[in-house]
């Protein structure tokens, strides 16, 4: 009788705790914030029972049916163009038996359902009931695009369409690839590097995301920007300056056949675009000193990609800096000191260079004024209204990482992000786009906080303030377990970040330059202490000292902060991994610091165990590129294939001065291991 007892009581209390919460503890957080979400109780709805309700729904959209058509005894799917909902606005409603998403297109609806996911996660996370509640929600500008930039490396083909489910959770309905030589053109064969993906592999990809109202668009760029085509020896004669592969001549008439056949296959690649973005930024032509102006020249080139883009039933984006720069009105843009009033006066006097030219700007184009520091300026603002006041379609860019070479800093660059977000959402933009760029090629995962602070602003507006959007983030991302403040350790180790990339250098260089150099060994590291002076390297590089010592202890708590996360993390532990191998490698170059300031000791007792300790760095480091190279490699190729042709290099890109993932990106690290072997014996 005892034992039946026990037994009905120890299986009441496995029942009670599997049953969900009921208190007010549990914290719904969506992200992007929708724009009325009102809670009014609890549902008899619990998470684990409608996960395959959920699934089934996802999947009859993305098997290309419409949701309106998907109705089960749970959710209700309806189109309703009498509530004059934007395309993409939603309404949703839990009650206590029922959901109900509201819409009047698909579009909507699978936005709806991309919320009541994060709803079920979160109530699944929490152990409770989904909530009785109201959501009403609509996008704050159309399109809102991330740029996908692979001109240094690819990522594993499976790991895009990851990507794809990412961005459509978070609402982001556009990308740009930025292609260059990852596609294995047919028209152009030469151009294409022997590891890029295949015209039917990228349409895979193409599809997947179309399937999740994720339209992808090409940029192929043009006029400048071009080495990866103009470095190969066939495409030479096409080049503005016989000597830099970095222009085409736009009075060649072979330009626009190499251009043209570019566009056709990288269209082939992606059907479902809406834009070609033609590139166009940072070059200046001669059209082999023909005696036209740089402005002119562009103009002309710019007619003929921006007539192909038309032709094709597409709109041109067409970076706009040159035209400013030639004007002379560029550099207003960024030089925050100065005033509208000021701004206008330098207008005032170089406007007219813009004007001479208008009927040469196509009607037809988009263009894109990117921005990554200051959006906010008067001379940006005044840029944009120009183009906007002459009838032209203008539309923003701005950045998730720029030349940050181990990870984004600027808290993801937040306050960029929100400034342009929020300047397009006044001026009535029809979008806004996150720029990616590989420069220095930073992994993946360390921009998906970025990514989702660009889909907070650009959906939302702002709702929430940065540490309130980087809390949701951690929930979103890793489980309420780590959402609060005490769990925030990506702006912890962006400082250290910043300092590790010239750590091991002497204060004159820069990691990005060191192969311009004829002995970067001699010209460009550290030096090591003279041991007949001791003290004074110490006392020369004290303030590199203390900068390691900070960096240190910050970059130790860290790695203790994410070791506690893997253990609490629902979900993408594998990001934590990632931001585990940047701290490891930062902590190297802090040791190292550290570890030649004790060899400056006068005691030849300590030299000697500091010397020991010197020559394990080797070891040390063999183990952590190891590490980095095998976390990273779970989702990107590593290195470059062994025929590939590296070109001029003009803009110092660390991903670009090596075939090498590790001769590139710890090129410093080599070179301090190199100089330790001959200066300590």
């Amino acid at each position: 009788m005892r034992s039946s007892i026990l037994l009905s009581f120890f299986s009441l209390l496995v029942l009670m705790a599997c049953q969900p919460k009921t208190n007010s503890k549990v914290q719904f957080v969506l992200l992007p914030s929708p724009t009325t979400f009102t809670i009014s109780g609890e549902s008899k709805l619990k998470a684990p029972d409608l996960e395959s309700n959920f699934q089934s729904a996802k999947n009859h959209f993305t098997t290309g049916k419409l949701l309106s058509e998907f109705q089960d005894e749970v959710f209700a799917f309806s189109l309703d163009s009498g509530m004059q909902l934007p395309p993409e606005g939603y309404s949703l409603s839990i009650t206590e038996q029922k959901i109900e998403i509201i819409a009047s297109t698909n579009a909507g609806l699978w936005y709806g359902l991309m919320t009541l996911g994060q709803l079920l996660q979160d109530a699944k996370d929490q152990n409770a009931f989904l909530p009785l509640c109201n959501i009403y929600d609509e996008p704050a500008l159309a399109y809102r695009a991330v740029h996908l930039d692979v001109k240094h490396h690819l990522e594993k083909k499976e790991y895009y369409l990851e990507l794809m489910d990412r961005f459509a959770a978070q609402k982001i309905n556009a990308v740009i690839v930025e292609i260059e030589d990852k596609l294995k053109y047919k028209l152009q064969p030469k151009v294409g590097a022997s590891d890029a993906f295949s015209i039917e592999d990228w349409k895979a990809i193409s599809d997947y995301a179309i399937r999740r109202n994720i339209r992808i668009s090409p940029l192929v760029q043009g006029l400048g920007h071009v080495s990866f085509i103009l470095k190969h020896k066939e495409y030479e004669p096409l080049r503005d300056d016989p000597k830099s592969d970095w222009a085409f001549n736009p009075l060649n008439e072979e330009t626009y056949k190499v251009q043209f056949d570019l566009y056709e296959d990288a269209l082939r690649a992606f059907p479902h675009a809406n834009y070609l973005h033609v590139g166009g930024d940072e070059v200046h032509t001669t059209g082999r000193n023909s005696g036209k102006s740089p402005l002119e020249l562009q103009l002309i080139w710019l007619n003929r990609v921006s007539g192909y883009a038309s032709q094709k039933g597409l709109t041109p984006i067409f970076w706009d800096d040159m035209p400013l720069q030639n004007a002379g009105v560029y550099r207003s843009i960024y030089d925050g000191k100065l005033t509208t009033v000021q701004v206008d006066s330098i207008w005032a006097v170089n406007e007219p260079k813009l004007n001479k030219y208008i009927d040469m700007f196509p009607k037809n184009c988009l263009y894109m004024r990117w921005n990554y520091d200051m959006p906010e300026s008067p001379g940006n603002i005044r840029a944009m209204k120009w183009f906007s006041d002459n009838g032209f379609n203008v539309m923003g860019a701005t950045a998730g990482q720029t030349r940050w070479n181990l990870m984004p800093l600027d808290q993801s660059n937040t306050k960029n992000i929100r400034d342009f977000s929020l300047i397009s959402i006044r001026n009535k933009a029809s979008g806004l786009l996150l720029t990616l760029w590989d420069d220095d090629s930073p992994h993946f995962e360390l921009y998906q906080r970025g990514i989702s602070i660009f889909a907070e602003y650009t959906w939302a507006g702002e709702k929430r303030s940065s540490d309130e959007l980087h809390q949701a983030y951690r929930q979103r991302a890793f489980g309420p377990a780590l959402a609060s403040a005490e769990h925030e350790f990506i702006n912890a180790l962006e400082s250290p970040v910043a300092d590790w990339k010239n750590m091991l250098l002497d204060n004159r260089t820069d990691r990005n330059r060191l192969r311009t150099l004829d002995d970067s060994i001699n010209q460009a590291l550290i030096p090591f202490p003279n041991l007949d002076s001791a003290g004074a390297w110490t006392k020369k590089y004290q303030d590199k000292i203390t900068k390691a010592e900070a960096s240190r202890l910050q970059v130790d708590e860290v790695l203790q902060q994410i070791q506690l996360a893997k253990k609490s993390a629902l979900r993408n532990s594998y990001q934590l991994e990632v931001y585990e191998q940047v701290a490891q490698v930062v902590q190297f170059s802090n040791r190292a610091i550290l570890t030649l300031a004790e060899y400056d000791e006068p005691s030849g007792e300590k030299r000697a165990q500091t010397q020991a300790k010197l020559a394990a760095m080797e070891e040390e480091w063999a183990s952590i590129q190891s590490k980095v190279e095998e976390v990273y490699g779970k989702t990107r190729q590593i290195n470059k294939p062994a025929d590939y042709i590296l070109d001029q290099d003009h803009h110092r890109h660390l991903a670009n001065q090596a075939l090498k993932f590790s001769n590139w990106q710890f090129h410093v690290e080599g070179l301090f291991l190199e100089k330790i072997k001959v200066k300590v014996k």
